[in-house]
């Protein structure tokens, strides 16, 4: 797991400043565009969420039939998963270009804020299906144990839109100045160009493709098949952004540079968790390889050693952030109103991180052995049950404070509650194996 997550961390490091980046450039151009991206932060996160069910669907389905040996079964649910998550990303794209106005609206975003959205919207809505594709495809690589290559794709990315980025939004090199929009740019271009590069590769040299062309009902048995585990994971990670959209419409209550500061935060905060993301890819396909063939050992095993990790290092962090919360938010803005929102919120979530790690991590390991549903129902009793109750009792007593205190008592509680339930399901099903009774993955 270590070699499978060091690489991946990298990578997705890589990804990760994709955001960081375009909100260092956007933060130059001043408050009014920096409130505008942060705005947009809970659609953004909504979609991407969809894409990373489908890379739990494709990544659980691909690495049990891998565990199983079945390479062409594993070749057809790569070709079939990566189809459907282009087209669904089309139709979801198409549907948000023509709500943007409303959409906004409904988070809290002011009219004046609204045309920089929709500049900025109006071009990422056209670089996410291809983020889609190129996401899926990597899931399917992961799967089979390759995540060097993955870390390597996803960092030439990060670099060609950290390149484009000042070009697009300040007009150099004679480009128009876009400002905003010229980020949202420079993810299209970055998408577009590795995608294209990442599809040739696979196809000429590893060979993970089936033929598209074949039997409609093939293709339907291995979206079933995916579907299965990825609809799940679609709602199990859709419930964070929407959640999230709800706490950013009660910063907004806060002001404009309340959201700004948040919005910083929320940059800063993929940054300092790229550890337990790519932990928790590595993990799924970890989990599914030695369900599929038994070593259910292996699986406990990895359980204990991934929440001692992740407990350690979560402390860490919290040190870390105690020291450089101030500096590092400094970077994308010195106006004396966003940097205590963004610097507080670090402070306090800081303490369940690791937590939080856990919460992911022991997702990522049921959807990777295909029991997909205590993932739904971990993330709606953190959201639905905990963090938004307790975000409007906790705001009436001390405020903006109060929101992200609830956020971090909320990680804390599902990560205890997540380690619980996958041990008993884990020490159930190694009951079951030394009875003697019938073993099937699902």
């Amino acid at each position: 797991m270590r070699r499978q997550a060091t690489p991946m961390a990298f990578g997705l490091l890589a990804i990760i400043s994709f955001d960081a980046v375009d909100l260092f450039f956007v933060s130059l151009l001043g408050e009014g565009p920096l409130a505008a991206i942060s705005f947009t932060f809970p659609v953004v996160w909504l979609l991407s969420s969809i894409i990373i069910g489908f890379e739990a669907g494709a990544a659980s389905c691909i690495s049990r039939a891998i565990g199983r040996n079945d390479m062409p079964m594993a070749r057809r649910q790569t070709t079939d998963t990566v189809m459907l998550s282009g087209l669904t990303s089309l139709v979801l794209c198409l549907v948000g270009l023509m709500s943007i106005g409303p959409l906004f609206r409904l988070l809290g975003a002011t009219d004046e804020l609204l045309p920089l959205i929709g500049d900025y919207m109006g071009i990422w809505f056209f670089a996410e299906p291809a983020a889609a594709v190129m996401w899926t495809c990597l899931a399917a690589v992961r799967a089979r144990g390759n995540s060097l290559l993955e870390g390597k794709i996803i960092t030439m990315a990060a670099v060609i839109n950290a390149i484009l980025d000042p070009i697009f939004i300040f007009g150099w090199l004679g480009f128009p100045r876009m400002e905003i929009a010229g980020a949202a740019l420079a993810t299209l271009v970055a998408n577009l160009v590795m995608l294209a590069g990442t599809l040739v590769y696979l196809h000429v040299r590893l060979r993970v493709f089936a033929t598209p062309f074949t039997a409609i009902r093939n293709i339907l048995v291995s979206w079933r098949e995916m579907l299965r585990i990825g609809l799940p994971a679609i709602a199990t990670n859709a419930i964070v952004p929407v959640s999230n959209g709800i706490i950013v419409a009660m910063v907004a209550t806060y002001g404009i540079d309340a959201v700004a500061g948040f919005g910083v935060a929320m940059r800063i905060e993929p940054l300092v968790l790229i550890v337990f993301f790519a932990l928790s890819a590595v993990t799924s396909p970890f989990m599914g390889q030695n369900y599929a063939a038994g070593q259910l050992d292996r699986v406990a095993e990895a359980r204990i050693t991934i929440a001692k990790f992740s407990l350690w290092f979560g402390l860490c962090l919290a040190a870390l952030l105690a020291l450089v919360a101030y500096p590092l938010v400094s970077l994308f803005s010195d106006n004396e109103l966003i940097r205590p929102v963004a610097v507080h919120y670090l402070w306090i979530m800081a303490i369940s991180y690791g937590a939080y790690g856990m919460v992911m991590t022991t997702n990522a390991s049921f959807n990777g052995m295909g029991y997909p549903l205590p993932g739904v129902v971990i993330s709606a009793v953190r959201t639905l049950i905990l963090l938004l109750p307790l975000a409007l009792l906790l705001k009436l007593w001390f405020g903006l404070t109060g929101i992200f205190m609830a956020s971090a008592v909320s990680n804390i509680a599902l990560g205890l509650l997540g380690f619980i339930w996958l041990g008993r399901r884990i020490e159930r099903l190694r009951r079951s194996q030394y009875s003697g009774s019938q073993f099937q993955t699902p």
